[in-house]
């Protein structure tokens, strides 16, 4: 079934209703494009009106024009002073609840707006698969989100605003998200956005640039793109799968909501009254607070220092001397590292980095304790760090330890790569103490990654040297059998979060050094 909304009406002989084709734009993308006072805004507003009860609606605005739609249509107004992380958990929400929002962005300054934008489309964007339902996503003064140029705010803004709306109109399609901008000029919107959208609805223009552009995109030639100076206010041209398969030209029709701001009007100035202008604009009003005329006070600059002088103070420092501090003993040195290591495995973060990366973290962290990280090498940190992100470090979580089942399943470790080792250590725990399977997400963060996939081409890796045996009972859940120590884990889901089975290298990451745990730099 197809699900139509009128637009206006058409320009041509009959003034037929002009219908765009919702199910098409959801497929599909459009872009509206028009100089300042061209009626962009009211058209998206017409579009948003006339679909506000079809699919539900994101509209981020740069100057708070479609908060009205709150009373209404029932959007949520969401104000874009809330922090990123903030931000992205809201757009998730959203996605999942299905709410029409109305992000306002007109409290932020133009590099806050687009970190804003920026972490709000990439919550959308990055929201769960069961969530991708069909959304509708307005971007007023897309110029803003993705410029064409660097401009006066930072690469890091620029980028990120500019990744997430390319997300948006490249890759948003298999999400549900069907992307609509609207800019003043096609010259200031980057053109990997601008070229991925299919429908298009050109208003008045004048700069030869932006002409050619917009009849480029609608396959015009040079007579056609003089059409644009003439159009009006609220007249577009169209075309697109969604709207008319031959450039047709339209005026929208009218709305029920308004912005909170319009064009400017002539207002009569106001007569001259009796008393002296002059007087009024230059004498304080006994309504102005006391203190609001009173001038700063000057201070007198501060003479400025010759070169000479530079010199003489340079030449007169004496530095104070400085205590040495007391060397530290070979077990605090250990405490330290130990803390360092349990902390860096701990840091969700630092879970999907490379080693080399985590190491490089784990050097700076050791300086800032006057440790000398560089003591441990690269094998050995990536060996320990593999081990303190399986938990294996504390002694009370140790089964089989007065047995030497717990030091023969550490030899067997050591013939594992580095990069395993971790894992198997997880696997050997569970096992010697009966406990269920590890899921994949704890069978990952062993690893120091947060894919579940990788986690069991790794674990699939180890069953292939006979180090381990995988089974599934009839419900579905993973045993593993360790050979070498004559035992087995219990029943574990695969799929179990790694909330239900939270490794205890995260809950005791910070215990300190004399709470009995040995040091993961013990000598071996």
């Amino acid at each position: 079934m197809t699900v139509g909304i009128e637009m206006g009406l058409s320009m041509g002989p009959g003034a037929e209703p002009a219908r765009l084709d919702l199910e098409e734009l959801l497929a599909t993308r459009l872009l509206v494009q028009g100089n300042s006072g061209s009626g962009k805004s009211h058209l998206l507003r017409r579009l948003l009106e006339q679909s506000a009860g079809a699919v539900q609606q994101v509209v981020i605005d740069p100057e708070g024009d479609f908060v009205t739609l709150a009373e209404a249509y029932g959007h949520v107004v969401v104000d874009g002073a809330h922090g990123e992380a903030d931000l992205q958990a809201i757009a998730a929400r959203v996605r999942a609840h299905r709410v029409s929002v109305v992000l306002t962005l007109e409290s932020l300054d133009m590099e806050a707006q687009m970190r804003a934008a920026a972490a709000f489309l990439g919550g959308l964007f990055e929201a769960e698969r069961t969530h991708w339902h069909p959304a509708l996503v307005v971007v007023d003064e897309a110029q803003i989100f993705a410029p064409a140029a660097a401009g006066d705010v930072s690469d890091e803004a620029r980028k990120a605003s500019l990744g997430a709306m390319t997300n948006l109109m490249c890759r948003g399609r298999k999400r549900g998200l069907a992307g609509i901008i609207a800019t003043q000029r096609l010259a200031k919107l980057a053109k990997n956005v601008a070229a991925e959208a299919t429908n298009f609805l050109m208003g008045r223009t004048f700069l030869d640039i932006d002409m050619a552009r917009a009849a480029d995109l609608l396959g015009l030639d040079r007579r056609g793109a003089e059409r644009f100076r003439d159009l009006s206010r609220g007249e577009f041209v169209a075309l697109g799968p969604a709207l008319s398969r031959r450039p047709l030209a339209l005026r929208i029709g009218p709305v029920t909501t308004s912005a909170r701001s319009g064009s400017p009007k002539l207002v009569p100035l106001p007569a001259p009254a009796d008393a002296d202008l002059r007087a009024l604009i230059l004498t304080r009003s006994p309504d102005e607070a006391g203190n609001a005329w009173a001038p700063a006070p000057r201070t007198p600059p501060a003479p400025r220092a010759t070169p000479a002088d530079l010199m003489r103070e340079l030449s007169a420092y004496r530095p104070e001397p400085v205590e040495a501090p007391e060397p530290m003993s070979e077990q605090e040195i250990r405490a330290g590292l130990d803390t360092v290591l349990r902390g860096i495995a701990a840091d969700p973060d630092a879970g999907g980095q490379p080693v080399a990366v985590v190491y490089q973290d784990f050097l700076v962290r050791c300086r800032m304790r006057g440790l000398d990280g560089e003591a441990v090498s690269l094998p050995a940190f990536r060996r320990r760090l593999g081990v303190a992100r399986a938990g294996c470090d504390e002694a009370d979580a140790a089964p089989g330890e007065a047995d030497g089942r717990w030091e023969e399943a550490q030899g067997v470790a050591a013939t594992l790569p580095d990069e395993v080792q971790g894992l198997f250590l997880l696997l050997a725990r569970a096992a010697l103490a009966g406990a269920p399977c590890p899921g994949d997400e704890a069978l990952a963060r062993a690893i120091g990654s947060r894919s579940p996939g990788r986690a069991k081409r790794l674990l699939a890796y180890v069953e292939t040297r006979g180090t381990i045996v995988c089974r599934m009972d009839y419900r579905g859940n993973r045993i593993v059998a360790l050979p070498a120590l004559n035992c087995e884990t219990g029943p574990g889901d695969p799929k179990a979060p790694l909330s239900e089975g939270k490794l205890p290298a995260e809950a005791k990451a910070t215990a300190p050094p004399e709470s009995g745990m040995p040091g993961l730099f013990a000598a071996e």
